[in-house]
């Protein structure tokens, strides 16, 4: 089987008990169960010999270091590498190898982390290294667009470098616990390979062999995320006028928020079925949202979040869909200026 590369990049978030209770309830919601063939394993005599460490980290931010530490408390002996001075010495006090370059830290292990800012980043570490990485696996986390995964799996490719990408669905807190995810698509061998180490990071969700589908769904997923985060701070600007703490807030929403979240697999339901009149829908006349945002002005504060759900709808009203149901506003969403 060939030496392995991992490559994890910083994610979108931070590490606060707010997102970690999220991403907790988000995954036991957004659960995706992909089942896959055990992938055949690569054996012969082109094998590279075992190195001295069984993982090296290369770029020590707050996910590059909670994956190495993950690592460490699985036993795995690790070398670890920053650019920056300083950022190693707590993962040494724990029992890892700090190396002196990220070239010697690719070497000293059949499994490297490289744990960098972005995918520019990631090729101006990686590019001078391509001669060490061939006839290896690497396994990028990096957060990066689906094109830029897609270009990652053409350049290791060309450089007969075995590619699995993934998008990290938790903070750095939450490496190592329940409710962290990661997603990873390219290589099916590659994950079928690593999957059990994988597993000391977080629950892996295999997508097929397009490099990019994990970083879309992890695109797709934040989408979601934030735009649910930006209606709450909607609401909360709204009850600040009136004395009413975004605490307060925050206790009623929560469940609120929740509980309309069973509403997802009706409106996909819709979605897929591409029929925006089918019975019991709320039409798209009806949910004008021009009242709230003229109560949202009143009270001194921007309607933005609501007026872009508003904008949504007029389009579609404007079109001549007026009574179709309120899920048709994805049709505005996947065909801007249509």
């Amino acid at each position: 089987m060939p030496a392995s590369v991992l490559l994890s990049g910083t994610h979108l978030l931070v590490s606060t008990p707010l997102f970690s209770q999220y991403w907790s309830t988000l995954l036991a919601l957004l659960r995706i169960g992909v089942a896959q063939e055990p992938a055949v394993r690569r054996e012969g005599a082109d094998m590279p010999q075992i190195h001295d460490t069984d993982v090296s980290v290369l770029g020590l931010g707050a996910m590059g270091s909670a994956l190495a530490e993950a690592l460490l408390k699985a036993g795995l002996r690790t070398t670890v590498w920053n650019r920056s001075a300083g950022k190693a010495d707590a993962l040494v006090a724990q029992g890892a190898t700090e190396a002196a370059s990220a070239a010697e830290a690719v070497r000293a292990s059949r499994l490297v982390i490289v744990c960098l800012f972005d995918h520019d980043s990631v090729h101006e570490v990686l590019d001078p290294l391509v001669g060490d990485l061939a006839g290896r696996t690497l396994v990028n986390l990096t957060t990066t667009k689906p094109a830029q995964a897609r270009e990652s799996a053409a350049w290791a490719a060309h450089g007969g470098i075995a590619y699995l990408d993934g998008g990290i669905m938790a903070v750095p807190s939450m490496i190592g616990q329940p409710g962290a995810s990661i997603l990873y698509s390219g290589s099916e061998e590659v994950f079928r390979e690593h999957e059990a180490l994988f597993d000391h990071w977080a629950t892996g969700t295999y997508f097929g062999e397009d490099a990019g589908l994990a970083s879309l769904y992890d695109f797709a997923l934040l989408s979601a995320m934030y735009v649910m985060f930006a209606g709450f701070m909607q609401g909360a600007a709204m009850l600040a006028p009136a004395g009413v703490s975004a605490g307060r807030f925050a206790e009623m929403a929560a469940p609120w928020l929740t509980a309309m979240t069973g509403e997802l697999a009706g409106y996909a339901e819709v979605i897929d079925g591409g029929d925006y009149t089918v019975p019991g829908q709320q039409s798209l006349t009806f949910s004008n949202l021009g009242l709230f945002i003229e109560a949202i002005t009143e009270e001194g504060v921007s309607p933005e979040p609501v007026a872009m759900v508003q904008r949504l709808i007029r389009q579609q009203v404007d079109a001549g869909h007026g009574e179709h149901g309120f899920a048709r506003i994805v049709e505005s969403i996947k065909h801007p200026g249509a």
